[in-house]
């Protein structure tokens, strides 16, 4: 397979300056160094209903969300290895089961319902059964970002990313255009995550008591959605509508999943 295909750990977020990272960076040497990525520019596609269920459903801060993407680490074409990804929180816990195709695969997959011969695992099934719930699901936004990856020298699994350049838009929904768009974090700020199965190592809770640093709610594509949202009357009348089925719909879903979804990722 060559990638890890299944996560299960913390993702804890926080907004530094450059300055708050160089630091960081160097308490971070003696024990940490850059992953198989390194330095890239992550691209994505997330996908939604017409009444942004999805978005609306993450920005709301629930104990449970999903949402569905294709990344690339690279600009990609055709016959480009691409991921298709679900990753869902449940509990501050991310779960996320991903699949390695080629970029046509993945479109031909998500975005038209072919069968191309790779849905006879336990990720694929989830996925397949996610898009069964989401009538009409779609791409829906476009969102890059420029990472930097730090993983353990001694194995173990904690990781640290940097990103920068985080750009969304709703047109053009493709992996195999430029990185452009909206910018939808501060200048001169940089997102860093921690992820981690357990505890954070000791030398990185000082460098965060050190600096000030506190963690914060920030979630990409949440925050995309927003940015590109416009208040009017009919708009707001829509949006409430759009959230009382929502409210249902998580409802209705929480009944039905969650027993099978912790039995899926245990």
């Amino acid at each position: 397979m060559g990638y890890q295909a299944v996560f299960k750990r913390y993702e804890l977020k926080y907004r530094v300056t450059e300055e708050q990272k160089a630091k960081i960076l160097k308490v971070m040497e003696p024990y940490m160094e850059a992953d198989r990525y390194g330095k890239s520019t992550i691209r994505n596609i997330y996908f939604d209903t017409d009444d942004y269920i999805l978005a609306r459903h993450s920005i709301a801060k629930p104990d449970y969300k999903e949402k569905l993407r294709i990344r690339s680490y690279s600009r990609a074409d055709a016959d480009s290895t691409v991921f298709v990804e679900l990753k869902r929180k449940y509990d501050h816990l991310v779960y996320k089961r991903r699949v390695g195709v080629t970029e046509k695969e993945a479109v031909d997959w998500i975005c038209r319902g072919k069968s191309v011969g790779m849905h006879e695992d336990q990720r694929s099934r989830e996925i397949d059964y996610f898009l069964s719930l989401y009538d009409g699901i779609r791409p829906a936004l476009y969102l890059s970002y420029d990472r930097e990856a730090y993983r353990m020298k001694d194995g173990s699994d904690f990781r640290v990313t940097f990103d920068t350049n985080i750009l969304c838009r709703e047109h053009d929904l493709s992996l195999e255009s430029d990185p452009y768009g909206t910018s939808i974090l501060e200048d001169g700020m940089v997102l860093m995550e921690l992820k981690c199965s357990g505890g954070l190592p000791l030398w990185m809770v000082r460098i965060l008591s050190k600096e000030r640093i506190y963690k914060t709610s920030f979630s990409k594509y949440g925050t995309a959605y927003c940015s590109f949202m416009e208040e009017t009357p009919a708009e707001r009348a829509h949006e409430i509508a759009a959230e009382s089925q929502a409210a249902a719909f998580r409802e209705a879903r929480a009944k039905k999943i969650q027993p099978s979804y912790r039995m899926a990722f245990g």
